[in-house]
């Protein structure tokens, strides 16, 4: 899953692709690298992010996802604003992605009646809070346990278990050992569904690498690579080339099977 930020202040490139022809642009190239989905995030939720009126996230997000959706390649839409999720739906959005799985007022109802993927992840508390005194008893636990009652009550208001996926939010609400636990234990989680994974440049690829944001892609190829020998089936990043080279090189020695040959440039 490629990131493609159309905000001025998310955490690793706010404001780089901001205009929609480079948001355009920055998607094809991912999708040229080996990208098998789009993420779009009109939005920051990075730690300490101010929310956004749905007003301003649609200005953002309109125009890259008409453009995109011709493309072929499956959307998804970053969003926690039921209003923006029912209008990125109809403009031919294939995947919702939401931080707050779903709990927000409207927001089951909007992708029922829509045939899309959704994506429940977990957060303790706001973007805006978040990081201020992550605290749990057992992470792995209480973060699974909110992930099944999630899906429970989603697949109560009649979604299919086959468009769901669920992504434990490294760096949402969680402390560097906590995001350890959760990665290192991550066949524990939900095992019933597809789990995505997402600590592309993140914090705690700085804090094991003393790295600072620009020199995160060997810590953060690390990171997908462990997540995806512990059941991740999706990795959402900001590398697809060097993601892809690393998965397919890591595959093919564990299976002994040429996992190259298909990957085109």
């Amino acid at each position: 899953m490629g990131i493609l930020n159309v905000t001025p202040d998310s955490f690793s490139d706010g404001g780089q692709y901001a205009s929609p022809e480079l948001a355009v642009e920055q998607a094809q190239r991912m999708i040229a690298e080996g990208a098998d989905l789009i993420d779009i995030g009109a939005e920051s939720t990075r730690p300490g992010a101010e929310p956004v009126d749905p007003a301003l996230e649609l200005r953002r997000l309109s125009p890259v996802l008409e453009a995109l959706v011709p493309l072929g390649v499956p959307i998804s839409v970053d969003t926690r604003r039921p209003e923006v999720m029912r209008a990125a739906l109809a403009m031919g959005a294939d995947c919702i992605n939401d931080v707050q799985a779903l709990q927000a007022e409207g927001a089951l109802e909007a992708v029922r009646e829509s045939n899309c993927a959704v994506c429940l992840m977990h957060m303790q508390g706001s973007p805006g809070t978040m990081q201020t005194a992550p605290a749990y008893q057992d992470v792995v636990a209480e973060v699974g346990q909110f992930l099944r009652d999630r899906l429970q009550i989603a697949r109560r208001e009649g979604l299919a278990a086959n468009r769901l996926m669920v992504d434990p939010g490294i760096g949402f609400g969680k402390t560097l050992e906590q995001n350890l636990a959760l990665i290192g234990r991550l066949s524990e989680l939900v095992p019933e569904v597809a789990v995505l994974i997402g600590l592309s440049r993140k914090r705690m690829v700085g804090d094991l690498t003393g790295r600072p944001l620009s020199e995160r892609l060997a810590g953060s190829l690390g990171g997908a690579m462990a997540a995806v020998a512990r059941g991740a089936s999706v990795v959402r990043v900001h590398d697809v080339a060097a993601t892809v080279d690393a998965l397919a090189v890591w595959r093919s020695v564990t299976s002994g099977h040429n996992e190259l040959r298909n990957v085109s440039r």
